[in-house]
């Protein structure tokens, strides 16, 4: 006889279909004892079975059709969803750039170069401006003005820094040139491309701010320390024009450690991403404790990343040719157009006072703007007091840094 001191036994239950919990196909009590025939019983004790049969395959079928017709309406459904989908304003709001601007500030009378896939002027919400340049470096079209990336890369950064529509960007005031040195997956066609393109920036139109919403891994060809890029870059800097880059989005790739070049130039600002929680975004860029450029340590107010900013699912505009030309964006391109344009806003409340008597920021003051930039930085989400290699020295937050720069200029 078999020993029953490990079986567990089950009371009889006194509703009939709680057998169906231990087996569904159990047999169960005989539809007599509910009034029903034995299969109306089997039913009773699993009613999902008529539906399961109902849904396989007919409802596959039908799951099939909606996708399709959900597909092929988007665009027309996007363009009601537009009105009542999340905006971005956390963005600009918790970086104290609407404070700034609600004192009047929008980047009047600075100049600021984007070198990217190019820009859709076409977009409503670009009507209030008039490029002061426009360069083809890719296929050499300078006279067709347009947007050559199949994400309109260039046109969502250009929103985040001049849209004034729908929502209104960091510095709609701004005085724009675009420079088209990105091919239509966002990539450069070559070093040389990019490094003429930031040499017209410098040179043909004489901006105040370059921005650089791209960049290579460490372990890249096109962004080796002596690239044509990063000549480039250094000479802007040696003539005071302020260089603004992304950090990189290669923060979840263990074989990449430092953040892209030419964002890690010394006198370059490297600007990381972080989301509406105020968290790192985990794909931005780690930046190392050693310059590669000459394997010193890397010293305040020049440690990467320098700062971090809003980068997640950031809205702005998009191809005009769509019914509604808006989408979302992410990564630390995004953040690098909100530190450019808040650049902009200190340089059109400081500019003269930062040029001193020569009327030239020399490397010295630059370092000053950047001294001002780390110690307003916001530090208040983050573990440490001090630089970190993933969040710099803290959030952008431009009412204190236009602060800082006022006190260390000795501004009234």
């Amino acid at each position: 006889m078999r020993s029953l001191e490990n079986l567990d036994l089950l009371p009889e239950p006194e509703d009939h279909r709680i057998l169906t919990a231990i087996d569904s196909k159990a047999p169960g009590y005989p539809g007599a004892a509910y009034g029903l025939s034995d299969e109306e019983a089997q039913e009773l004790r699993w009613p999902i079975g008529p539906i399961k049969k109902y849904l396989w395959p007919n409802g596959a079928i039908l799951f099939s059709i909606f996708t399709l017709f959900l597909i092929a309406t988007w665009p027309w459904i996007n363009s009601y969803l537009i009105p009542i989908l999340p905006d971005s304003e956390w963005a600009y709001d918790e970086s104290g750039i609407r404070q700034l601007q609600s004192e009047g500030y929008f980047g009047a009378g600075i100049h600021i170069c984007i070198v990217d896939t190019g820009i859709d002027m076409e977009h409503p919400d670009f009507s209030h401006q008039e490029l002061l340049g426009f360069r083809d470096f890719v296929s050499g079209n300078h006279e067709q003005v347009r947007d050559v990336g199949d994400s309109s890369h260039g046109t969502l950064m250009a929103g985040i820094l001049i849209s004034n529509g729908t929502f209104r960007g960091v510095a709609p005031e701004v005085g724009l040139s675009v420079a088209l040195a990105l091919d239509s997956d966002g990539t450069s066609g070559s070093t040389e491309s990019v490094a003429q393109a930031i040499r017209w920036c410098r040179i043909t139109q004489k901006v105040d701010i370059i921005s650089l919403s791209l960049g290579g891994s460490p372990n890249e060809a096109f962004s080796s320390s002596n690239s044509q890029t990063n000549l480039a870059v250094q000479e802007a800097l040696d003539s005071g024009i302020f260089v603004v880059a992304a950090a990189g989005n290669t923060g979840l790739e263990l074989d990449v450690n430092d953040v892209s070049q030419p964002s890690s130039i010394e006198g370059v600002i490297s600007v990381g991403a972080i989301s509406k929680s105020g968290n790192m975004w985990g794909s931005s860029a780690y930046g190392s404790s050693v310059d590669p450029a000459n394997g010193e340590e890397r010293k305040f107010p020049n440690q990467k990343p320098e700062v971090v900013a809003p980068g997640v699912n950031i809205f702005s505009t998009t191809s005009s040719s769509l019914s509604s030309p808006y989408a979302y964006s992410t990564g630390t391109s995004d953040s690098t157009v909100f530190v450019s344009g808040a650049l902009a806003i200190i340089l059109e409340q400081f500019q003269e006072s930062i040029e001193g008597s020569d009327g030239i920021i020399d490397a010295s003051e630059m370092e000053l703007v950047k001294t001002a930039l780390a110690t307003s930085s916001d530090r208040s989400n983050f573990e440490t007091d001090t630089h970190d290699s993933h969040s710099g020295y803290g959030a952008l937050d431009l009412e204190k840094w236009s602060d800082e720069v006022s006190f260390l200029f000795n501004v009234n």
